[in-house]
């Protein structure tokens, strides 16, 4: 049954009206102090400026409530009716500004309906309210107060969210700024504006969007986002806070088969130079831990100059067929990164010994005392690397 039609119902003798609104503040007081000793959260709450708040709206939706019934609920029922529920509503936002919980803020609802109901009926008693028309009273006054702690349930909801949002938008304002390379003053003004903690050094990871929930939920709560980086397509990039030393290999577990590229810890006011990695790593096609991948990052940082070298390198097989090249090459580059073992160059090529012994023969024709020279044993490694 409908409040409004509830209130059809009951007419209150005007004595008894004025009698419980006479208790009203005594009911007020009587509803704090029984929160204030039976949740915890609230102990310290009144002694502060939200106190006179609270206080406030235990009042305000006492005398709403009694708005409804009497001589003047005509009138004036709607707009104290509209007033309780605003205040109600703003009771709720408060709270959570002040971090209590919804469990503390129904917690404290239900045990203020209880003691104003004991307060109210016990005035309506002595003056002499009949059982009928007092069990409809009590009806009406529990479906008050549930109506009030929605309202104030719809307040704290609203306000965590905003909060949330607003808290997430700064959050991100961090990451543009680091990834833009903003000056160091900007970035720790908009550290400190988010109530963000700067770590000592933070690792870019890009993640696929459907891995970014999940992944979160194992990674340090000051981790940061920046979503819809137009060079990730459907990826987000997350910059981990402190997964240095150590701590990496835990990270490095976590991010695992999921499809993740994660790039070296830097400072965090340098996590670009984190990100740029990642981003070449990606370019290459590598996966998973660019720290693995170094050697092929660097000989790959100038795709020109190493193409320039490559063939600088091997200009003195020019003129032989383009399949004795290939053979060739490929003997060079295992006989380098194997150190001249014949038998382990033989197993990497899975030829015979003696067919490594024949075309190193023919590298040595090629290029003389050169393949003697350290400079070009280095060309010829970084140059032939490339292809590991």
């Amino acid at each position: 049954m409908a409040q409004s039609e509830q209130t059809d119902l009951i007419t209150l003798p005007p004595d008894v009206a004025a009698g419980i609104r006479a208790e009203l503040p005594h009911a007020a007081d009587e509803v704090v102090n029984a929160i204030i000793e039976e949740v915890p959260s609230y102990e310290d709450a009144f002694s502060g400026p939200m106190g006179r708040t609270i206080r406030n709206a235990v009042e305000v939706a006492l005398d709403g409530f009694l708005a409804l019934l009497g001589e003047n609920r005509g009138a004036d029922a709607p707009i104290s009716r509209a007033a309780a529920v605003d205040g109600a509503y703003q009771l709720g936002r408060g709270e959570a500004r002040s971090g209590r919980t919804t469990d503390a803020l129904l917690s404290a609802y239900r045990i203020g309906a209880r003691v104003a109901w004991q307060q109210m009926a016990g005035e309506a008693v002595h003056q002499g309210l009949d059982a009928t028309t007092l069990a409809a009273f009590a009806q009406l006054v529990f479906t008050y107060i549930d109506e009030m702690s929605a309202a104030s349930v719809a307040g704290h909801a609203d306000e965590s969210a905003s909060s949330s949002r607003l808290r997430q938008q700064r959050l991100e304002r961090i990451s543009r700024h680091l990834l833009a390379e903003s000056p160091p003053a900007t970035v720790v003004d908009a550290a400190e504006r988010a109530e963000w903690s700067a770590p000592e050094t933070l690792t870019a990871v890009v993640v696929p969007e459907a891995q970014v929930a999940p992944l979160l939920q194992r990674l340090p709560a000051r981790t940061l986002q920046a979503a819809d980086l137009p060079e990730l397509e459907e990826r987000t990039l997350l910059l981990v806070p402190d997964m240095h030393g150590a701590a990496r290999p835990r990270l490095l577990r976590d991010a695992a088969d999921r499809g993740c590229l994660v790039g070296p810890a830097r400072p965090w006011l340098r996590v670009r130079a984190s990100y740029d990695r990642v981003l070449r790593a990606d370019a290459l096609g590598l996966t998973e831990d660019t720290e693995a991948h170094l050697p092929a990052l660097v000989v790959a940082a100038d795709a020109d100059a190493l193409a320039d070298l490559r063939e600088q390198a091997l200009a003195p097989l020019e003129g032989l067929r383009p399949a004795t090249i290939e053979k060739l090459t490929q003997t060079l580059r295992a006989w380098l990164l194997h150190q001249g073992r014949r038998d382990d160059v033989a197993a990497a090529l899975f030829v015979h010994p003696q067919t490594v012994r024949y075309r190193m023969g023919q590298l040595r024709e090629a290029y003389g005392d050169a393949l003697a020279d350290p400079g070009t044993v280095l060309a010829l490694t970084i140059a032939l690397g490339a292809d590991a």
